[in-house]
């Protein structure tokens, strides 16, 4: 598995025990549009990516959980991601992500932070040096 994150928090805490691409100036809809070219190269998408109840347009991160390893197109993964795409095109037409406080946007790292956490326990990944 691999975690797409453009959140700093996620990448510094499970760097050196889980592959990440971390792209610290993508906006959540970048990291959305990078899992749809991947979904399109055959990997799966391992948590919905649009987990939480924090509309794409209040937060600008977002972390999703993908396989690493490629197959056969998969086509809930695809309906799922391009579903999400055409939501949060839909919110960022109606209202852009405002441009929050460093508390604020501490905030919403967090939230990101724990929504990928529970995700990586559930998947049972072991991190050597125990989870952070």
């Amino acid at each position: 598995m691999i975690i797409i994150t453009n959140n700093e928090s996620v990448y510094n805490t499970y760097k050196d025990d889980i592959e990440i691409e971390y792209f610290e100036a993508y906006k959540f809809l970048d990291v959305l549009r990078y899992c749809r070219d991947r979904v399109h190269k055959g990997a799966k998408l391992l948590t919905h990516p649009l987990t939480g109840s924090i509309k794409p347009n209040e937060t600008p991160f977002k972390s999703v959980m993908m396989s690493k390893e490629t197959g056969p197109l998969d086509v809930e993964s695809l309906m799922m991601i391009d579903s999400a795409i055409e939501v949060t095109e839909k919110f960022l037409n109606n209202h852009e992500v405002k441009d929050w406080p460093e508390k604020i946007l501490d905030d919403f790292r967090l939230i990101d932070f724990g929504l990928i956490k529970g995700a990586i326990e559930s998947a049972g990944v072991l991190i050597t040096g125990g989870l952070k």
